[in-house]
Parts: C-alpha cells; sequence; structure tokens
C-alpha cells in the first residue's frame, strides 16, 4: 500500500522521529533495566552508587529531551509540505501506456456545492414526512455539512453510524447513536469487544444484505443520507418513541434513492445551475489537454441525458461532445459492468429512445444502458490501455480492476481538504510529538516498579487526548477519511485495492506530463529497515507529492 494522507509521519521526518528515542527499531529489544540504569547512573540521576535508579528524575528527562528534539526537528518537516494537486499512487502505472480515458459524470467531470446536499437532505426529509408518514416535527432538523464523512459504516439493527478501519475494528469515540456518541463501554459490550465479524459486515457493494447488517456508505452523495438517518434516530429517541430500526433505515434509503430517481435533484439543479455546480475552467482544460495528444475520451455515468447536456454545456462548452468518443447515460453502473443482457439504446437530441440496433458506437452520439461487454465489442477498448475516473470505489472502480484489467483513478475531493490540514504546523506539531511519545512508550515499557507505571500512566492520558485532537482536526465525531487511531480506515483498505491512482481531482492531472511514471512510495513492513525510504533526493530534486512540483507544459 502506498503512504497515504492521514495521521502518521514518514520518510526522514519519521526517521528523525526514531532519531531522538536513541535509533530504537520497532521490534527491537528496548534496554534492560540493568542498562537503563548504567544510562541513569551516567546522566546522574541516581541517588548514589549502587543504589536504584531515580526513575522518576530519568523518566521525566528523557521525556523532555524528546520534546526539545521534536520542537527541533518541526521546521525541517514544515520545508517539505505535501501537495494538496498532486497524484499519488497505489500501483506503478505509466501514462504513456494509456490510449483511451474514460469518466464518470458526478464528481468527477463536475463539481457541486454545499447547497446541493442541502437539498438532498431537505428533499429525502420532506418524502419521509408526506410519503411515509413520518412526524412533521422532523422538518427541524437541518442539514450539517459537518457532522459525517464518507466511508462511514450504519449498523442497521442497531441504528448506530460508525467508523471502522482495515481490520474490521470499530475506532472507539466514533460511533453515533442519532447525534450522540455512544460510550465505549456500551459499544465494546454490545459488539463484544470493538470488532465487527467478517459476517456482519456490507456487501462488495457495501449494501446491507443477506443477512448482513452493516451497510458501508461509499458515495459523495450519501453524506446527507448518513445525516438523515442520524437526525430521524435522534428525534425518535428525544421522544422516547418505539421504532423498528431496520423500517426506518429502509424509508431513509427509499427517500434519498427518490430524490434522484424521481428527478427531483436533477430538475432543480437544471432549474439553477449556477447555484448547484462548481464551474472549473480547468476540466475543460484536462479534456483539452488530452485531445490535443490523441487520446480517445469516453463517458459512462448514471446521470440522464439532458441533465449532464445542460452540466457540460455549463463546465465545458456547448460542443463538449465533440471531445468524446462514446457517451453512455443513465448506464445503471455496477450493473453496466457485470450484466451482459441490456442492449444500449441510442437517444435523440430530443431524448427519445430508438428503437434500432447498434452496430456502432458513434461519436457525437448519445447511447443509454448498455453493458461493458458490448462496448468492449463495439470499441475493442481493453485492458491496461484504458484509464477510467470514478469517485466511487465500488460501483466505479472495483469490476473494472477485478475483472476487466483496466486501470482506474479515483476522485477523492476530500483528500485536499486533508493535506492542507497536514501542512498546518499545528497538526505537524502535533503528530510528530505523537509519534514521538508512542516510541517513549515502546521503549520505557520495560520499568515496572510503582513511580515508572505512573509516570507512563500519564503519558498514555497524554497520548490519549493527543489522539483526540488529532480526530478533530479533520472531523469533530470521525476524524480523517483516511485514518483511525492507529490504522487505515476500511474505506482507504478498498481505495487501495481498486484504485491505481488517486487524487482530489481531474484538475491534477494538468500538473503532469502524459509520459509521466507514477511509482508508489515504498513503505517499509513491520519487519523491514525504513533506511532507503528515509534517504533524502539527490540534488534539489522535489518528489512529485511535494509542493513545488513543476506544471508540465
Amino acid at each position: 500500500m502506498a503512504a497515504v494522507a492521514g495521521p502518521r509521519l514518514g520518510g526522514r521526518a519519521a526517521a528523525a522521529v526514531r532519531g531522538l528515542l536513541g535509533g530504537c527499531v520497532r521490534g527491537a529489544p528496548a534496554p534492560t533495566p540493568a542498562a537503563a540504569s548504567l544510562s541513569c547512573s551516567a546522566r546522574g540521576f541516581c541517588t548514589a552508587a549502587g543504589a536504584a535508579p531515580d526513575m522518576k528524575s530519568y523518566l521525566w528527562e528523557r521525556y523532555r529531551e524528546a520534546k526539545r528534539g521534536t520542537e527541533d526537528l518541526v521546521p525541517s518537516i514544515m520545508s517539505n509540505l505535501l501537495n494538496p494537486d498532486a497524484i499519488f499512487s497505489n500501483n506503478e502505472m505509466s501514462l504513456s501506456d494509456i490510449e483511451i480515458y474514460g469518466f464518470d459524470y458526478d464528481y468527477t467531470l463536475v463539481f457541486y456545492s454545499k447547497h446541493l446536499h442541502t437539498l438532498i437532505f431537505n428533499a429525502a426529509r420532506d418524502l419521509l414526512i408526506n410519503e411515509h408518514r413520518y412526524p412533521a416535527e422532523i422538518r427541524s432538523y437541518e442539514y450539517d455539512p459537518n457532522f459525517a464523512i464518507r466511508g462511514l459504516h450504519y449498523d442497521v439493527h442497531r441504528a448506530m453510524l460508525m467508523k471502522i478501519d482495515a481490520f474490521h475494528y470499530i475506532q472507539l469515540g466514533t460511533v453515533y447513536r442519532g447525534l450522540s456518541v455512544v460510550p465505549d463501554e456500551e459499544v465494546i459490550e454490545m459488539y463484544e469487544g470493538s470488532h465487527v465479524p467478517l459476517e456482519q459486515m456490507s456487501d462488495f457493494y457495501g449494501k446491507s444484505s443477506q443477512g448482513n447488517t452493516m451497510k458501508q456508505f461509499m458515495d459523495i452523495f450519501s453524506l446527507p443520507e448518513m445525516t438523515l438517518l442520524s437526525c430521524v434516530n435522534e428525534y425518535f429517541l428525544k421522544n422516547n418513541l418505539d421504532y423498528e430500526p431496520v423500517h426506518l433505515y429502509k424509508d431513509v434509503k427509499d427517500s434519498i434513492r427518490d430524490v434522484h430517481i424521481k428527478g427531483i435533484m436533477y430538475r432543480a439543479i437544471e432549474a439553477d445551475i449556477e447555484k448547484y455546480i462548481c464551474y472549473a475552467e480547468q476540466t475543460r482544460a484536462v479534456l483539452a489537454k488530452l485531445a490535443d495528444h490523441g487520446k480517445k475520451m469516453f463517458l459512462i455515468t448514471n446521470s440522464p441525458s439532458s441533465f449532464v447536456d445542460k452540466g457540460m454545456r455549463y463546465i465545458v462548452g456547448k460542443d463538449w461532445r465533440d471531445l468524446f468518443d462514446v457517451v453512455i447515460v443513465q448506464a445503471e453502473k455496477p450493473n453496466f459492468f457485470n450484466d451482459r443482457r441490456r442492449p444500449f439504446r441510442k437517444v435523440t437530441e430530443r431524448g427519445v429512445l430508438l428503437w434500432d440496433k447498434i452496430h456502432k458506437l458513434e461519436k457525437g452520439q448519445i447511447y443509454k444502458q448498455g453493458n461493458l461487454y458490448e462496448f468492449l465489442k463495439l470499441t475493442g477498448w481493453r485492458g491496461s490501455r484504458v484509464l477510467y475516473f470514478g469517485d466511487h470505489i465500488y460501483s466505479d472502480l472495483a469490476d473494472l480492476t477485478l475483472k476487466h484489467g483496466w486501470r482506474t483513478g479515483a476522485i477523492i475531493p476530500e483528500l485536499r481538504s486533508e493535506i492542507k490540514i497536514m501542512n498546518t504546523e499545528q497538526y505537524i506539531q502535533t503528530m510528530t510529538w505523537l509519534q514521538t511519545l508512542t516510541g517513549l512508550l515502546e521503549q520505557m515499557q520495560i520499568h515496572r516498579d510503582d513511580t515508572s507505571q505512573m509516570i507512563l500512566q500519564e503519558w498514555k492520558k497524554e497520548r490519549k487526548e493527543m489522539r483526540e485532537m488529532t480526530k478533530n482536526f479533520f472531523n469533530s465525531q470521525f476524524g480523517s477519511l483516511f485514518r483511525t487511531d492507529q490504522n487505515p480506515t476500511y474505506f482507504l483498505r478498498r481505495l487501495s485495492r481498486f484504485a491505481d491512482i488517486y487524487m482530489a481531482s481531474l484538475s491534477c492531472l494538468l500538473s503532469y506530463d502524459l509520459s509521466h511514471t507514477f511509482y508508489p512510495r515504498r513503505t517499509p513492513l513491520q519487519h523491514e529497515l525504513p533506511a532507503w525510504s528515509d534517504r533524502p533526493p539527490a540534488g534539489n530534486f522535489r518528489i512529485p507529492f511535494t509542493q513545488g512540483v513543476a506544471q508540465a507544459k
């Protein structure tokens, strides 16, 4: 797995942190009490020759030394910050091998303003009241854009929203029933620990089905759904109303779905494009760059024809179709990638579906439905010369990676804001000291006397408080999209598996030449020495994922 954004430091910073701890390598034996005593004596911390060491003075002096070293280290880390517009690699890939570029539409070619999620929340909330007969009082709840993050899991039977790591462990402190956090003790009792068994996890596409009790929310459009679920749960809990959580989950899911399939969202956006779509000339610049280099391009989206046409006219121009060799709407991904039975249909300028059999996918035309197998047959675009971009790791990317051998690029809008947070001095200071303190705890845990153990407990308490502070840098309820306290999130695990490269937006491609090769950083395994990854680049070379990368011309 490539090094990724999240609460850890790597490379030279990590090496320097280890240096603060006397070169201790993780997994190596810690100093023996006798050695600690000798070190203590050499530093003048012992009460008398041959007497027991003054462990309180010894441990706190080591603490202060580490603290001073951390403060000296921060400026060097600040001089080599991550570039929010960089492209990060999970798998080696050269753009010189890519001849065909494919794109999803929503949150890939087009980005939406903060108003859209408020619209979806309000519309779904009204559907709950008007069509599912939910209490009108839930209308008092408004959308909070800062409540949820992507990638969370929802326990359908227990009505709880939570963050789970790559090893199926719940991050304590991130479990919410309604809008209130569930105490750690209650979570541990409920799940008999903090591990969620595999059979309870969601299916391949993150859905709760076939007896699975967990639903994973991977879509950016799911943020208002998670918030609405939590708000309605909160209402029932506050008013001591007896309800079935499974019914609530299904009703909210159906209401969110109806906002899309009944056209409520599409009509609202088309009526006020400037309010809902974030205009960006860079989208056209990316497409133009690819076209100028002779690359073929196609669009496969679940959105309807007129909606896509109006959005693309706004962000790219009325000639947008001239840039694409194939345009497919209402594809019904992920079924598009798996179902061989649905044929393509041509869509006229007025949106009428023709009954003609499709023998060729023509440039400038719009097609509906279809399936990937027919697409491959008609275009011949196969294998690793195709790179497809999308924001939904399951619906857009998973099948292409596992079944069809296409290269994949994930668009993760949250990445840019998280990297900007990671580049702040406060974050760097906190994380550098957190890692140093963790290493100090690992070294000093051999001291089992009462005095040492009391000091170590103080350090553990400080470490816990700093972890909570780190979570709050990103989101007060759930923290970073990419990490729990110590592990990658389940979201990141799937991102690493199904995306060759990932970036905040397509505009990041403008910073790279189309012959650029993406190399994943070799992050050392737990049993490997990190010597190679810790060596600074030779000369004045600046690695592409740090700030200062020159834009390709």
